[in-house]
Formats: C-alpha cells, structure tokens, sequence
C-alpha cells in the first residue's frame, strides 16, 4: 500500500460529537474536554459552534468555552460559523480559525440552512472574505458527499463544484463529509479522483460516519488516494441525525489505532486520548462508543 507516512487528526468531538447529543453539558466540562485533547497530542480540535442556541442548544456559551481554553503553540481551535453575525461573535471570542459548512445536495441545503447551494457560496464568500482581512484561517465542509438523506446518491460532479469553490474563495482546506455514512471505499476513492482533479489532495481532509460500518475501510481507501487529513470524533460522540439508533462518527481511537498499526505518524497518544473519551462519557452517562477503549477496558 502506498500510504502518507503522517496523519494529522482533526478532532470534531466537542463541536460535531457534542451538537448531536442530546444532553447540553456545561461550559467547564467542554473545555476539560478539549483541554485533555490537546494533551493528548492533536493539533486541531474543534472547540465549538457559533450557531443560534435556540437551534443547537447543545453550543450554547461557545465563547466562553474559547476564551477558556489555554492557547498552545501549534494547536488550533477551530469553531463553526455559519454567517457574518458567528463570525463577529467568534471574533470577539478570540477565534483564531472558522469553518464554514457546506452541501453537494441541493435537498439538505435547503433544508438545512434554507438556501441554495449557490446561494449558501456566496453567504461563504463574504464570511470567508471578512474572515482573512481579520487574519482567520477558514476550512471548509462539504457534507453529503457520498448520500443524502433526501435525495439519495449525490454526483461526483455536485461534490467537485462546491468544494473548488471553497477552495477558490479562500479556504485553506476543504473535508469532504460522508455525513450519513453510506459510502464504502469504492465509491470514496472514485469520489477522491473525481475531486483530485480540481483540488489538490494536499488541501483535501474525509469525514466518514460510521453508519453502516465503513468508515475506518473508508478511511484507509482515501490514504491509498493520498488524502493525510482525517476528522474523527473522541468516544464516537454524535448520532447520525438521520438513521435512529445508528452510529455516527468515527471515534478517534479507533483511528488512531489503525493509524498506529499502518506505522503511520499522528503525535497522538492513545492512552490519553482513550481517557479523554472515557472522561466525556462518564459525564453523559454511558459507555465509551469506541471499540478500542471498550477492548482495552477489558485487557
């Protein structure tokens, strides 16, 4: 296998993980959260979301949570900002990095943010514009990269346009989210040639939910294709909203130990990132949803 011989691990658990759980948790718990995160090594944990809190209640207080964290040398924060209104408010914060959340799929644009998917670019490009004169980074998301939840399967061709597009308006990386985990590797790595011809595999991360079980054989497929970006989430925090009862993200540890395996160089250390996902699951109440900390809980 021709494989990156180093992954950085982009941790979404306290912003995707944490908005999909149903119970809100307090402002001191989410930054011990991404304050054991950063221990344990990662270099890019998302720290939150500055969407309204009568829609996601679960971020609410996101400020806050930045402006107590312990900034580190080499280790970013990034927080989720959906209009100019998050951008100001993460500003003021003292967000140094934001993301911008985009679809393939007409149907959840529209659904999801009520707009188009051309209409939600050019909300982007004024986010994003205003962002760099600030001296912010910007990563973009694509979700529904692989399924829709609506419309069902989604065109290479849909994915290519809107992620050149982030691309071309700013964003320094583009992760490509197969967000109701239906894709296998496959249809991933045809995917990744389709959008390789526009961007750069450089500037390309995947985001694979667990639904069905494929992410960690997605994974590895989009490594084959040169992709050294992976999003994962601690414990496997988050639902698919989608499919009840079905698994969402991959946990990190679980990437991690596959990682590891392949010989792979991440700067992450398991033990501490197993704890940092039992630490989280005790405050919700229930076991760990990664296969590796529940494996090495029983050694």
């Amino acid at each position: 296998m021709n494989l990156p011989p180093k992954v950085r691990m982009v941790e979404v658990g306290p912003r995707d993980g944490l908005q999909n759980e149903p119970r809100p948790l307090p402002v001191a718990a989410r930054i011990a959260l991404v304050e054991r995160l950063a221990d344990a090594g990662l270099q890019t944990i998302e720290a939150g979301s500055f969407v309204s809190s009568k829609w996601v209640p679960q971020m609410a207080d996101t400020d806050q949570v930045l402006r107590g964290l312990r900034r580190r040398p080499g280790v970013a924060f990034p927080v989720l900002v959906p209009n100019l209104q998050g951008l100001e408010a993460a500003r003021e914060a003292g967000a140094e990095e934001i993301a911008v959340f985009g679809a393939a799929s007409e149907s959840f644009s529209r659904k999801n943010i009520n707009c188009s998917i051309a209409e939600s670019l050019e909300r982007f490009a004024a986010v994003i514009a205003k962002a760099q004169g600030y001296g912010m980074r910007v990563r973009g998301y694509v979700s529904c990269v692989l399924g829709c939840p609506y419309q069902g399967e989604i065109a290479p061709q849909a994915v290519v346009g809107v992620a050149a597009r982030l691309l071309e308006l700013g964003c320094y990386e583009v992760s490509l989210g197969d967000t109701i985990g239906v894709g296998t590797p496959a249809k991933a790595q045809a995917l990744l040639e389709a959008v390789a011809r526009e961007v750069p595999v450089e500037r390309l991360a995947v985001h694979f939910h667990d639904t069905y079980g494929q992410a960690l054989a997605n994974v590895l497929a989009a490594l084959e294709k040169g992709v050294a970006v992976v999003d994962s989430s601690v414990a496997g925090l988050g639902g698919c909203p989608y499919a009840k009862g079905a698994s969402g993200n991959l946990a990190s540890e679980d990437l991690l130990y596959m990682l590891n395996g392949l010989g792979i160089e991440t700067g992450v250390d398991l033990g501490a990132l197993i704890a940092a996902g039992d630490y989280i699951s005790g405050l919700l109440g229930r076991p760990s949803r990664s296969k590796v900390a529940l494996a090495m809980a029983h050694k």
